[in-house]
């Protein structure tokens, strides 16, 4: 009972460190929002420079991410007190996901630490390989639906309605169309695949070699 209450933990904390990790980097990958400038003709749309728009990302993804950053003031995109309510909302979701990546890896840490001990880390390469498997289904679920799945986050992570932006107020949501918001899932499920695929391969080694 004690053994299979470990492996529920652990492969709990497993889950739970991928997902976070993936998702923490794609909130802080700039290049991906560089890319979309280019390839949404965003500068062009709103008629900004992309060194205004990317300043001012900078600027709102600091204070997204950074806890000592308490307020936020673009200098280029207005905010409304609804909006500036949503993105107080946003950053307290970053930071969760923070602090469960510090978690989890550390119940992460111990889990492998103890599979280690007894040479049984071949043990989870199911566990990796159904994960891999997953995720491609997801993937064609975005590309598929994705306007569906971006109401339904909203709604599921958010009890109210800040996060429907008025462009007239808040034009911050000119320079973050809703494509960005797309390729950032697809970027996040992707992390999560290649981090499985690895996790799997790596197991899938140990096991050969204690064979």
């Amino acid at each position: 009972m004690k053994s299979k209450a470990i492996y529920l933990l652990g492969f709990i904390c497993l889950f739970f460190f991928v997902l976070s990790v993936s998702i923490a980097i794609t909130i802080s990958f700039m290049p991906l929002y560089v890319f979309d400038i280019e390839y949404l003709n965003i500068a062009n749309r709103i008629e900004m420079t992309k060194e205004i728009l990317l300043k001012n990302y900078s600027i709102l993804l600091n204070y997204l991410t950074i806890p000592w950053i308490t307020e936020l003031e673009m200098p280029n995109f207005p905010s409304s007190k609804k909006g500036l309510f949503h993105f107080s909302e946003v950053k307290k979701l970053f930071l969760l996901d923070y602090i469960i990546l510090l978690f989890s890896g550390i119940g992460s840490f111990l889990f492998l630490s103890y599979l280690k001990k007894r040479s049984i880390i071949w043990k989870i390469s199911r566990f990796f390989r159904w994960g891999s498997l997953i995720t491609p289904l997801l993937i064609i679920t975005l590309f598929v639906n994705f306007d569906t799945l971006f109401v339904l986050f909203h709604k599921v992570s958010f009890n109210n309605d800040a996060w429907l932006f008025n462009a007239s107020t808040d034009p911050i949501i000119l320079a973050l169309p809703e494509v960005f918001f797309m390729h950032s899932f697809i970027l996040a499920f992707g992390l999560f695949e290649v981090f499985f695929i690895i996790g799997y391969l790596i197991s899938k080694r140990a096991g050969l070699q204690q064979k």
